[in-house]
């Protein structure tokens, strides 16, 4: 029998699913490096054990599969039914056995790709709401879940970088990042450059700039509150004792 593939055809779209599939099996080879005990160990997110990491990427895919559904049926089906139902699946996620929680991942993960792959090329430009309410054509979950794993990979503090991230993945998130600032106004008077290139991104017309300058693994580590390793800050030509925290991302 022949392996069944993706129905969409969108060159765009397909290189877009291998980033995100790219991305789990990242997720998947440092969550199995860990043992058992190491799940019961911090992340690199405050509050947050490795076990919480895995239940949220985990619980994601499936809310992600929910609007893959909604976009295949019509029928609405929210990502959650509320923050807290969110954050309490997590919570209880976090619980679980370990094999449970490895099995949660594994199987939510397969879940996740089966309903990509079986949804009609035209259902793709179907519109679904995200758990903060903006309306997306459901092929921007696709980008949703390779932010997740990708990052989230690195949050399991097993040894995964930044610089692990594909380049187009981390040009993309900078942009995703700087541009929720923008759409705040929360980045007034801020530019990033990544080093070696030009222009940069920010508030390119403020008078008194604060330019955080570093290779893309680094400011894209910087951006999404992870870290100033590797960037430095300048402000009138003249270089900060200390990089400022990001503004919030999410």
């Amino acid at each position: 029998m022949a392996a069944r593939t993706d129905q969409t055809t969108d060159p765009a779209l397909l290189q877009s699913l291998l980033q995100a599939r790219r991305g789990t099996a990242f997720f998947a080879r440092k969550l199995n490096e860990l043992t058992d005990a190491d799940l019961d160990g911090p992340s690199l997110l405050p509050g947050w054990t490795r076990r919480h990491i895995t239940a949220h990427v985990g619980y994601n895919a499936r809310a992600i599969a929910r609007l893959i559904e909604w976009a295949a049926t019509g029928i609405e089906t929210p990502m959650y039914s509320s923050p807290e139902a969110r954050n309490q699946e997590i919570n209880f996620g976090a619980t679980l056995s370990p094999i449970a929680l490895r099995h949660l991942f594994d199987h939510s993960a397969v879940h996740l790709n089966v309903e990509w792959r079986d949804l009609p090329a035209d259902a793709w430009h179907h519109k679904v709401k995200t758990a903060q309410g903006r309306t997306v054509p459901a092929e921007e979950t696709v980008w949703m879940r390779t932010r997740e794993v990708w990052i989230h990979a690195i949050d399991l503090d097993n040894g995964a970088t930044f610089s692990d991230i594909p380049a187009p993945v981390l040009e993309r998130l900078l942009k995703d990042v700087t541009g929720a600032w923008h759409a705040r106004g929360t980045d007034i008077g801020l530019l990033v450059k990544v080093t070696g290139t030009d222009p940069a991104l920010g508030d390119t017309n403020a008078a008194n700039q604060t330019t955080i300058t570093g290779p893309l693994p680094a400011l894209v580590q910087w951006a999404t509150g992870r870290g100033t390793t590797g960037v430095t800050a300048a402000r009138d030509n003249q270089v900060l004792e200390q990089v400022p925290a990001a503004p919030k991302w999410i």
